[in-house]
Parts: structure tokens; sequence; C-alpha cells
């Protein structure tokens, strides 16, 4: 892991990396990590949704929160879709399957918080 330094920086500075076929029209920006940036316990990802793009379906033995920033969503949460929307939250506990969806005709975009690599569950 790299020494924890301050950043500042527009999120559109920090690439996008997609997903390809498991996620179609899903790009993430690991705006703040361990391996850029040192930071020890939480990582920080924009997630981006073209319209018609979606996550995988999944689940990993982590939480993870959410909030939206722009655009209209939907997310799988206990096996119900929920509908979102600019300032809601999501509280994703470990094992849950879920799965977000663009549900609108512009980007959905939404922050994501993770554990540090180090922290995740082995």
């Amino acid at each position: 892991m790299n020494k924890p330094k301050g950043k500042v920086v527009h999120y559109t500075q920090v690439e996008g990396m997609t997903m390809g076929d498991v996620a179609p029209g899903a790009t993430i920006r690991w705006l703040i990590d361990d391996d850029h940036d040192g930071a020890p316990t939480y990582a920080l990802r924009m997630i981006e949704l073209a319209p018609g793009g979606h996550s995988p379906h999944h689940a990993h033995p982590y939480e993870h929160e959410n909030f939206v920033v722009e655009g209209k969503g939907q997310v799988l949460l206990d096996g119900a879709w929920h509908d979102l929307k600019p300032g809601d939250v999501v509280f994703m506990p470990p094992d849950m399957e879920h799965q977000y969806r663009n549900a609108g005709d512009t980007t959905f975009k939404f922050l994501c918080g993770i554990p540090v690599k180090k922290l995740l569950p082995k």
C-alpha cells in the first residue's frame, strides 16, 4: 500500500474502466483507493451506467454504500427492485445478491464505498 496522501481532483480526471460483456454500459472510476492514494480503510468509486446499462447480478462478502448523484436507476436488493433518484442512498449488506440498472434515458451515476483490498474478506 502507498503512504496516504491528500488529493483534490474533479471526478472526470480519474480514468474510467469499462466492465465489458459482464456489465454492458458500465464504467467505474476509482476515485479514492489504496493503490493510488494509500487510503487505509475505504475506497470510493463512481459508477456510471449508460442508458440500457447495468451492473452484474452478483453478491460478495463485504458491504457497500451508495449515494445516487445523477439520473434514474433501480437496484435489486433482497429480491425486489427499488427505484433510485439523485439523493437516494443504498446500504448493501455482505452476501446479498444485487444488481443496478439504468432506468432512464441519461447516464445513471452513483458513488460506491467499499473496503480497501487489504480489508476485503479472503
